[in-house]
């Protein structure tokens, strides 16, 4: 891993991440799994939810590698570990608690992530990662993150219609978890 990631990932260090920025796309290209890798462990350790540093750190690294990977049109290469840190995001909390409003920090990683993804929606390789992980997120109640699912699936749905032929249902359940279902519409799915 480039010295500099290391420093800012091994060490949680807030005061260098912004450091990341100042780094050619080209020079970190091929550290960039290693890094979301890393990334995947520091924010499904335990006391990721309650340290802000930690999640600062992770919220600029997220966005330099997502940077990076546009710009050097690597998404093929990355997206293994880009795809296991966005999936990994599933195993926690999505959906603010109480009176609380803002998004959990394991939702800020998922909508980070969702973009660099499923804007590569014509990219079979990718898609075929993606999908089944996209279609987990309709099902976990953060309405905003449906939203952006939804739209990326359409557009995927255009591109490689197959991909989520399998998911017909769990779509379909998504879309009537924000409406009522009709008797007409129960029926229907209990078939």
């Amino acid at each position: 891993m480039h010295q500099l990631f290391s420093q800012v990932l091994g060490q949680r260090d807030l005061s260098r991440a912004g450091d990341l920025f100042s780094l050619e796309d080209g020079e970190i290209e091929d550290c960039l799994s290693q890094a979301l890798d890393h990334i995947k462990a520091i924010s499904c350790s335990p006391d990721y939810l309650t340290n802000d540093n930690d999640q600062a750190v992770v919220e600029i690294c997220i966005m330099r590698i997502t940077t990076a990977i546009r710009e050097t049109g690597s998404i093929e290469r990355h997206s293994t570990a880009l795809v296991g840190l966005w999936e990994s995001c599933l195993e926690h909390k999505l959906t603010p608690q109480g009176e609380n409003t803002e998004d959990t920090p394991h939702a800020k990683i998922a909508s980070d992530i969702t973009s660099c993804i499923l804007q590569n929606y014509s990219c079979p390789s990718v898609m075929v990662l993606a999908v089944p992980v996209a279609v987990r997120f309709l099902l976990r109640g953060n309405r905003e993150l449906s939203r952006n699912m939804s739209s990326y699936l359409s557009l995927a749905a255009i591109a490689k219609a197959d991909l989520l032929a399998e998911h017909t249902e769990a779509i379909t359940l998504s879309v009537l978890g924000d409406v009522e279902p009709s008797g007409a519409c129960i029926d229907w799915l209990s078939r």
